[in-house]
């Protein structure tokens, strides 16, 4: 890891996840950042009652959210990498995944897991592919190639719906 006048590497599992992605509360769904390589980062989700998309019935949140909790990974490595360069943390867009495998049918309460993002591409446009891994104990419990795109300006791809 290199460490850097502007971010500490070293401390960056005690920081709040909120300054390195566009979500705020009740909407931020991992927990910590782990561990940051060029091109990869490790992150952790432990699952409360009070978890966003949390099921009484499942006693768990569903398999499903699993997508965003690697999108909201993809996002806090490319908001690791904007506070390395001194930049602004930007919106990305997820686009659409390709062998997405759920081997967990909810993630448990009271259980910890944690998501792994490579990126495997990424254009000058902002267009990226990343390899996401989902693991409790050692064991991968969900995975999938993420299709993102980040653009410079996110303001010229969102519009506001007016009446």
């Amino acid at each position: 890891m290199r460490l850097t006048h502007m971010l500490d590497l070293s401390t960056l599992a005690s920081q709040n996840v909120e300054q390195f992605i566009p979500h705020r509360q009740p909407m931020v769904l991992i927990s910590n950042l782990l561990e940051y390589e060029t091109d990869n980062l490790l992150t952790q989700t432990q699952i409360l009652v009070t978890s966003p998309y949390f099921d009484d019935k499942l006693q768990g949140v569903a398999n499903y959210v699993g997508i965003e909790y690697m999108a909201q990974s993809i996002a806090a490595l490319a908001g690791v990498e904007a506070h390395l360069r001194e930049d602004i943390i930007r919106v990305g867009f997820l686009l659409g995944t390709r062998k997405l495998k759920m081997h967990i049918p909810h993630f448990k309460a009271g259980e910890i897991y944690q998501t792994k993002v490579t990126r495997l591409y990424q254009e000058e446009s902002g267009l990226a592919v990343f390899d996401c891994k989902i693991m409790h104990q050692q064991q991968v419990v969900a995975e999938a190639n993420v299709n993102v795109f980040q653009p410079q300006d996110s303001s010229a791809y969102i519009t506001e719906a007016t009446d």
